[in-house]
């Protein structure tokens, strides 16, 4: 398993999402470790992210399946190109297709943990099942299809 996340190594124009951007200062900061099969990651709701008394609210779920997804998607591509994470060109991916599937309500007092597997690499497109647990028990899941931002595209955005 890589021993920082994917997300530390996106650069600075592109490290300011709310879901995984590291200089968001008020953003969620999802980690995603890649261990070359799987993207993990966990994270602690706080009080503040509820739905109704004592679960957690379904947006916050679709944004840590979201961002998990593109952040697995990037470790999945610079393994796939034989490079080092962080390495140039930069690989990093937006979501085009976010589907969740909520299977039971998830408690907000538990530590949540996310899997994420790539089932597709299409070119630039990405597609990556996730699965979101607490105590043991899958809560949601979610498919994100993800593409690949080109340089000409994070230059346009500045």
């Amino acid at each position: 398993m890589t021993q920082r996340p994917i997300q530390d190594f996106y650069p600075d124009e592109l490290a300011v999402c709310y879901g995984c951007g590291r200089l968001n200062e008020h953003g969620l900061h999802v980690q995603t470790f890649w261990d070359g099969k799987e993207g993990k990651a966990t994270f602690r709701p706080r009080p503040y992210h509820t739905a109704i008394q004592g679960y957690v609210y379904g947006g916050l779920i679709a944004s840590l399946i979201d961002c998990h997804g593109t952040g697995t998607a990037a470790a999945a591509a610079y393994q796939q190109a034989g490079r080092e994470p962080g390495s140039q060109p930069p690989f990093r991916f937006v979501t085009g297709t976010l589907n969740v599937r909520y299977l039971r309500p998830t408690p907000i007092n538990a530590e949540l943990e996310l899997r994420a597997t790539v089932r597709e690499i299409k070119g630039r497109k990405i597609t990556v099942d996730v699965t979101l647990s607490a105590n043991g028990e899958t809560c949601a899941t979610g498919e994100v299809i993800t593409f690949q931002i080109v340089e000409q595209q994070v230059n346009q955005g500045k």
